[in-house]
């Protein structure tokens, strides 16, 4: 049966390694079902992300052989299709301004004995979710930045029991109250990681979502979402991260790592898809 993957990368540096593993493992399963790829450029930081870098990671998936089927997917140009949903969620009574800055959160969970941890480390404490109608509406008024957050009880309590599929893992319970009440549209941009990549893959009618099993954690909230908002579930494919010799995973730090560095050395593509399958199957 054939798919629709993608990859999705952020131009915040340059492709490397791990990420052409997993560009090529989206690719891979489009090609061999005769299906669809596409590649959607994640751009919603506005403070870190630079055209120059997508320029970059756009050229090295053309010299790997990487094509694509359709035009570039730029999340920065779609802000409005995020509001929409967000308004819509916002109506559902599943979002709250929160106007707690990082350093209040960090002091009032140091000041918690119990505060409970997700994988990230200890969830927000849902200072702002208690705040009245007449308080938000007064902070917002004086003008105090805010971000905006998923209630994540009431959000579970709309959704009710959910699951998704991964192919090595098999059926997965959804675990909503996971990340706690997430921000979901960031101060400075109207929309999150979260919120702008569960709607691009039904816009785009992605089946099959491939990505590193780091990410696994962020798909019960994006499950969680999609029932939220009536959109169909997609299979996902959550693949080993690559690693060093040292048993550290390649980042966009690792300069000898990058595409562009293995392509300026000589290296053929082909021999640089054979390090990155080489890598994998060590990795497994």
């Amino acid at each position: 049966m054939s798919v629709v993957t993608r990859f999705a990368p952020s131009p915040t540096g340059e492709l490397h390694l791990g990420s052409a593993y997993s560009a090529w493992t989206g690719w891979h399963r489009a090609r061999e079902t005769g299906g669809t790829f596409l590649v959607r450029i994640e751009d919603i930081d506005i403070r870190r992300c630079r055209r120059e870098y997508e320029t970059s990671i756009l050229a090295d998936l053309k010299w790997l052989g990487f094509d694509w089927d359709c035009d570039v997917r730029r999340q920065s140009e779609h802000f409005a299709d995020y509001g929409k949903v967000l308004d819509q969620l916002d109506q559902q009574g599943l979002v709250y301004p929160c106007f707690c800055s990082r350093a209040a959160i960090e002091r009032e969970l140091a000041a918690s004995a119990n505060a409970p941890h997700g994988p990230d480390g200890p969830l927000y404490p849902g200072t702002c979710r208690h705040l009245s109608v007449a308080e938000r509406r007064q902070y917002i008024a004086a003008g105090h930045e805010h971000c905006l957050r998923l209630d994540c009880d009431r959000a579970a309590g709309e959704a009710g029991p959910y699951h998704f599929f991964d192919e090595s893992l098999g059926r997965i319970e959804g675990e909503p109250r996971l990340m706690g009440d997430f921000v979901i549209a960031r101060k400075d941009t109207p929309t999150s990681y979260h919120l702008s990549v569960t709607i691009d893959d039904h816009l785009q009618g992605v089946t099959l979502v491939t990505r590193g099993v780091d990410v696994l954690p962020s798909t019960h909230v994006h499950v969680l979402l999609q029932k939220l908002l009536g959109y169909a579930v997609p299979r996902y494919a959550h693949h080993r991260l690559l690693m060093d010799a040292t048993g550290r995973r390649f980042a966009k730090r690792d300069r000898d790592m990058t595409i562009r560095a293995m392509r300026e050395s000589g290296m053929a593509p082909e021999e640089v898809i054979e390090r990155a399958l080489a890598a994998a199957a060590v990795a497994a």
